[in-house]
């Protein structure tokens, strides 16, 4: 009888084991193409390769979503089994890869809390997982942590991991993501950008703006998002899984919400961090997302532009409609 192939149960882990054998992932051309028709890319450097010659004076910069969206898929080969990802944290961009350059993963376990048992379900626990991502020179692209439910193989199994997750990670404060800026724009041009993109830029934003994007966007290919980036959690793929329906993996939620962003916002530069990530509820293929965009705060580069905070609030219809993603980030403007 064959054996089968399968990630760890949550019995299975331990703080302290790394997992770095997911395949390496190059960010070619093709691949940004099948990743923008899946989440409609709108941001105006990874879109327009002379623009972005123009502003950066190196290639064209792969888009962030395209790349956190690689990172955690490389990162599921310890939540094959996952049933939720509570949070995420710390997530910000070191550098912003190239097409061409080829992102490779090392995810750590570093905490473990088992959940207390609920009549009628599964025994799961909390994984706290350090995320690494760097190029094909070694240089730091990301570095963050999420935090994963993960059932046990045994649901007799009493682990004793009782760690404290809100100990877990660390957030960037305002002098961390003005240096994170820094190094992410370092070289580039962002008066060029200024003069060559038509419309509103940092100057002309203003904290406590609002937008409600005008008409949804249907999830589609939610499993083909999930193969192209290495996602091999079972909930994205296979219905039984996912107790029927198949989830569709947030990093799709969240891309689409960017995409509206960006049409609130056209002139975004790209993306260097997120505050808070937190999904309100499930989203299935077929579904179609709006959200409300808002501009909480302000701040000033050295060099020009700025960084804007933003929140997204996506929802699906229904009788009443549904809150699925409450996304807040950080977003260069010229």
């Amino acid at each position: 009888m064959p054996g089968i192939s399968e990630g760890p149960y949550f019995e299975e882990l331990a703080a302290g084991q790394v997992f770095g054998d997911a395949p390496g992932v190059t960010l070619t051309e093709g691949l940004a193409a099948a990743h923008q028709a899946i989440v409609g890319d709108r941001l105006r450097l990874p879109l327009d390769a002379h623009l972005a010659r123009e502003v950066t004076g190196a290639g064209t910069p792969a888009h962030p979503a395209l790349v956190w969206d690689v990172a955690i898929g490389q990162s599921t080969l310890v939540t094959h089994h996952v049933k939720a990802n509570l949070f995420y944290r710390g997530l910000v961009l070191r550098r912003m890869p190239l097409i061409g350059d080829t992102l490779r993963t090392s995810t750590e376990v570093v905490a473990l809390r088992q959940n207390r048992p609920r009549p009628g379900r599964r025994p799961t626990g909390l994984a706290a997982l350090r995320i690494t991502t760097a190029d094909q020179d070694g240089r730091p692209v990301l570095d963050f942590w999420r935090c994963a439910m993960i059932p046990l193989r045994d649901p007799d199994t009493r682990t004793g991991h009782d760690a404290d997750l809100g100990r877990v990670g660390e957030e960037a404060g305002d002098a961390g993501l003005l240096a994170a800026a820094g190094r992410l724009l370092a070289g580039w041009r962002p008066g060029r950008f200024r003069e060559l993109a038509g419309g509103r830029h940092f100057a002309d934003v203003a904290e406590g703006e609002r937008w409600e994007v005008g008409g949804g966007d249907v999830v589609s290919c939610a499993p083909e998002l999930a193969r192209l980036t290495g996602n091999v959690a079972q909930v994205h793929h296979d219905a039984r899984a996912a107790g029927g329906a198949r989830l569709v993996y947030g990093g799709h939620t969240i891309g689409l919400a960017l995409s509206q962003a960006a049409r609130a916002l056209p002139n975004l530069v790209t993306v260097v961090a997120w505050h808070g990530c937190d999904h309100l509820g499930p989203v299935h293929e077929g579904d179609t997302l709006s959200s409300e965009i808002s501009v909480e705060r302000r701040q000033e580069l050295p060099g020009g532009g700025g960084l804007v905070h933003l929140r997204s609030l996506v929802t699906k219809p229904g009788a009443e409609p549904s809150g699925v993603l409450d996304w807040r980030f950080v977003a260069v403007m010229a």
